[in-house]
């Protein structure tokens, strides 16, 4: 066997453990995915803008990964005009762009969001060098506040993992799982089951979390019913279904999650995240980005319906980064119908947008780089 033979033999090797996860971004050739039809629209509430200072106690950061103006527009034309985004009257843009590359992935995109550093793609809460950075979920437990994380796929993978883990590979689900348990989260809800309890090393990380205080649940009817104490919540075994097969509830997962972090009377940190937007735009296909944005978008709704009657939370919403070039060729705002184009099946490096409500929003305008967000979180908790 030849030199380049062994190489591409090593290339293929290391790369099985993130294909298990990664298979979602098989792009599709069917050209009906191109077009969603139309659905039952959703109505969409218009929560107060009144707050009880300029600073928050408790912030939501909430990802759409893969979700750029074009998914949002989408959303809201199968939605009949109308997102519970409306609300927000704080706007601006973010530049996605990594250490390394021109075009981000969701592991640097989401570092630069929970640490403020900017890294290379595939890293996991870690800079350049591959040295740890503190999260601002980290630096939330330090100040002694709630923490939670909650997200449709495992919760193991890139985004959910740059805010607790701090490996140099994105693929170390394992190693990922295993950092949990170096942290005093309060909630977590996403998939990823195995990577705690079918490990090659044999550890028991659902016994650790037991023996850590935690209740252990699967089953979303019984997750919904916590009010209180600390939850680790695994919906899946690796990533969670695709809507309408999702076991799992993104909207009320996220109302779960807030009961329980709201016990805590000096303020928590959670970022949620709606992963499968990014999935729906990797596969060119328009009916799964549009019925993921809605999933995202009513999980904003339960987030909002929690700020409006606190005063004292910040909710922004954002983007890792854009997902598929999406374009929009046609579209109808009566019947929902939304026909969507692509020019790629991978990220691009466009900005996203961020919207900001609450104590603080006036800091999210105009243009700034991935970083600023959390830069700006850390300084309004005073961190």
């Amino acid at each position: 066997m030849n030199f380049k033979s062994i190489l591409s033999l090593v290339l293929f090797v290391a790369s099985l453990p993130l294909f298990g996860q990664e298979n979602y971004k098989t792009v599709s050739k069917v050209d009906s995915t191109k077009i969603y039809t139309g659905g039952k629209p959703y109505e969409v509430k218009t929560f107060t803008q009144k707050f009880k200072g300029k600073k928050p106690k408790k912030v939501i950061l909430m990802i759409g990964d893969g979700m750029g103006t074009s998914q949002i527009f989408a959303g809201l034309t199968a939605n009949g005009g109308h997102l519970f985004l409306d609300n927000f009257k704080k706007v601006g843009f973010a530049k996605t762009q990594s250490s390394n590359k021109y075009i981000t992935d969701s592991a640097a995109g989401g570092t630069a969001l929970s640490t403020g550093q900017k890294t290379y793609n595939g890293a996991i809460g870690v800079n350049t060098d591959t040295i740890a950075i503190k999260t601002i979920l980290e630096m939330a437990e330090d100040h002694g506040f709630a923490t939670g994380l909650v997200s449709t796929s495992a919760i193991t993978h890139a985004t959910p993992a740059s805010f607790i883990a701090h490996q140099g590979s994105r693929g170390s689900y394992e190693d990922i799982a295993a950092d949990f348990l170096k942290t005093d989260i309060d909630v977590f809800i996403g998939g990823g089951y195995k990577h705690f309890a079918e490990r090659k090393d044999k550890r028991d990380l659902i016994g650790e979390l037991k023996q850590k205080g935690y209740l252990f649940l699967r089953d979303m009817d019984e997750i919904a019913k916590v009010k209180s104490g600390k939850l680790a919540a695994l919906t899946a075994d690796e990533h969670n279904e695709v809507i309408p097969k999702r076991k799992m509830n993104l909207p009320l997962s996220t109302k779960t999650a807030l009961t329980i972090l709201n016990q805590n009377k000096k303020g928590f940190f959670i970022m949620v995240e709606g992963s499968q937007i990014d999935w729906g735009a990797h596969q060119n296909n328009t009916g799964y980005v549009v019925k993921e944005m809605l999933d995202f978008d009513q999980t904003i709704g339960e987030a909002l319906e929690f700020a409006a009657n606190d005063r004292e939370t910040l909710i922004v919403v954002t983007a890792d980064h854009e997902t598929g070039g999406m374009a929009l060729m046609d579209g109808n705002m009566k019947t929902g119908m939304v026909k969507g184009a692509y020019t790629s099946g991978d990220h691009t490096a466009t900005m996203v947008p961020v919207f900001a409500y609450g104590p603080g929003a006036e800091n999210f305008t105009g243009i700034m780089e991935n970083t600023d967000i959390a830069k700006k979180l850390m300084n309004l908790l005073g961190f």
